[in-house]
């Protein structure tokens, strides 16, 4: 429901300079976006998509084209039943993305302010154990194509659409109020801007956002890099997995694929010894100050490949009591997931034969490409041609600030699994 008179959408944006009570919105700039009467008419097919609760609509089932650049545009039924709001893009193959299911409601700042609000307020649960987390994960907290990352003081956004683009300014101002943060960086640097027509970049939106900053996760600290670390400067997603194997581990452990040791870091609280075996020397640096910072002296940095390292190993008779494979995505296109199975079938095998007996794997896929059933068949396969047997102690998912969407399995990407040597 539009409700024009609300105050936040009455204050001025001076007044927020001038120190203004977070929790108000500032008036709406004279160069923000509107919401005119640009339709587009869908299919039969993208109407059936939409009811269904998906909220893209591809370019071969839009009827009419609206004639807006880019934007927010009413969505019509080819009978003329109304569909809601959506994002246009109109030089991508998903050419609309649904925001807002009720016709009458109005997409303009105080829209944006609510629905971001609702999206925070969302994560407050997760402020009491880390600073870094994710407050906005598009299409899976109804803001399609907006990523929201928060780094202590900082945030950084992507906007991955040029429909949402449009809207920078005023998706700046809402999470300004919404947070009170020092800077927001906008990592445009994404391949999935290239096909929406939208440059890549990397730009400084507002205020100050530094190069490094320190995470603090369940105790343990290390550095982010914002400006150019892995996707928005850390690997968030997997902050509760890390917290699962690292309260279970112990003896001698591995951590495969380390980077720069998030997983490490776990593992040597409760692990006697820690190896952390990356392929990037300079990864591996990182590495090292990770463990200086957080007082560990029971990691080992240890450079090489991981399928010729641990086929080595194995052949030296090593063994290790928990063992953690978190792999970059193989399978970045549906063309590769052929290769990537071959690919994380064969380093599953490798840790599954590095386990002790009673020993503890955690292993995961960060490939969209790679469904549930898929992964758990990939690691019987591994299991069965191991000669060994191992209980499944823990299947995961994604974690409270990245929500997946169970019609919207583009929400969806991480799995994981905790495997138990039986002897």
């Amino acid at each position: 429901m539009n409700r024009p008179d609300r105050r936040h959408s009455q204050r001025n944006r001076s007044r927020q300079s001038a120190g203004e009570p977070r929790g108000t919105v500032p008036r709406r700039n004279a160069t923000a976006p509107m919401v005119g009467g640009e339709v587009a008419v869908v299919s039969r097919r993208g109407a059936e998509r939409l009811r269904g609760g998906h909220p893209w609509v591809f370019r071969s089932d839009v009827e009419r084209v609206p004639e807006l650049p880019a934007g927010v545009v009413r969505v019509e039924a080819a009978n003329g039943a109304p569909l809601g709001w959506a994002l246009w893009s109109p030089r991508s193959e998903i050419s609309l993305r649904r925001m807002e299911a009720n016709p009458e409601r109005v997409i303009d700042e105080g829209w944006w302010y609510d629905t971001l609000r609702t999206a925070i307020a969302r994560r407050a649960p997760l402020a009491a154990e880390a600073n870094a987390y994710r407050l906005v994960h598009g299409e899976g907290d109804g803001l399609p194509s907006l990523v929201v990352d928060k780094y202590g003081d900082a945030l950084v956004v992507q906007l991955l659409s040029a429909g949402v683009d449009v809207w920078t300014e005023t998706i700046v101002r809402a999470l300004r109020e919404l947070t009170g943060c020092t800077g927001i960086l906008a990592r445009n640097d994404p391949a999935a801007r290239d096909r929406e027509g939208l440059p890549r970049e990397v730009k400084l939106l507002f205020g100050d956002v530094p190069r490094t900053v320190e995470v603090l996760e369940h105790g343990v600290r290390y550095i982010a890099a914002p400006w150019d670390g892995q996707k928005t400067g850390a690997f968030l997603d997997q902050r509760e997995n890390r917290v699962l194997i690292g309260g279970l581990a112990r003896g001698k452990a591995l951590d495969c694929f380390a980077y720069h040791g998030s997983f490490a870091l776990h593992l040597a609280k409760r692990a006697d010894h820690v190896c952390a075996l990356d392929v990037s020397a300079p990864a591996l640096a990182r590495v090292h100050e990770h463990a200086e910072r957080n007082g560990l002296t029971n990691i080992e940095p240890v450079e090489g490949d991981a399928f010729d390292v641990l086929r080595a190993w194995h052949k030296e008779g090593r063994t290790f009591d928990t063992i953690v494979v978190d792999p970059p995505a193989f399978a970045k296109t549906r063309g590769a997931l052929d290769g990537a199975l071959r690919g994380y079938k064969d380093i599953n095998l490798q840790a599954m034969k590095l386990l002790a007996p009673g020993g503890l794997l955690f292993t995961a896929s960060c490939s969209f490409h790679l469904s549930r059933g898929l992964f758990f068949e990939m690691l019987s396969e591994a299991v069965a041609d191991s000669g060994r047997r191992f209980a499944l102690r823990a299947f995961t998912g994604q974690p409270l600030d990245h929500p997946e969407l169970i019609n919207v399995p583009e929400t969806g990407y991480l799995k994981g699994a905790l495997l138990e040597a039986m002897g």
